[in-house]
């Protein structure tokens, strides 16, 4: 399935107090909080990274999926929210496939993990991740959608970022001085929250 993906993230320093104004906004509750494992692939030359791509596969609880992101508008430089389209399929084996990918000359080279625990309301999504260094939440819909769900969660939108978790990593890195090379609960080293 291939879509439009609009999204903003925003750092969590409550989780209860989000979960309840997201009850008040009427969200429901559309996945419990579920491991996430991701790795993503590319060439050693870094070809997809360079044409701001990604090739990932997710096990998330017992699903596989497979997905490919690029930019909407290669020209575009919308920085208030992130703009991609998002080609997906679920997978029936997710080793298979990465094998497929070793075979056509992408390798693994980031992986990164967290808890998901995924809302949704007419509109959207929103979905809260504890990550290793952190908890994350996103609000994924349309840019009024999100700029009205941020006003009910009472987020500041000047702490909102586009950023992938990759560059969330490598921020953290620089400012950890961590070697860790993933963004992986044993690499990191901290127990989930």
């Amino acid at each position: 399935m291939q879509a439009a993906e609009i999204e903003l993230k925003f750092p969590v320093a409550d989780v209860r107090k989000v979960r309840a104004a997201a009850e008040v906004l009427g969200f429901s509750l559309e996945t419990e909080r579920t491991f996430e494992s991701n790795t993503l692939y590319d060439t050693p030359e870094r070809l997809l990274r360079g044409r701001k791509q990604i090739l990932r596969l997710r096990e998330y609880g017992r699903t596989w999926t497979v997905t490919h992101k690029r930019k909407s508008d290669p020209n575009a430089a919308d920085v208030q929210y992130k703009r991609r389209i998002e080609t997906e399929s679920v997978v029936e084996d997710g080793p298979a496939m990465s094998e497929v990918f070793s075979q056509m000359g992408y390798s693994p080279v980031f992986r990164y993990e967290k808890f998901r625990t995924e809302y949704s309301a007419p509109g959207g999504k929103l979905v809260v991740d504890e990550t290793p260094i952190g908890v994350w939440a996103e609000l994924e819909g349309e840019p009024a959608w999100i700029d009205q769900m941020l006003a009910g969660l009472g987020v500041d939108p000047a702490t909102c970022v586009t950023d992938s978790y990759g560059t969330l990593f490598l921020d953290w890195k620089a400012s950890t001085g961590s070697p860790a090379e993933n963004l992986t609960f044993e690499e990191v080293g901290m127990v989930a929250v």
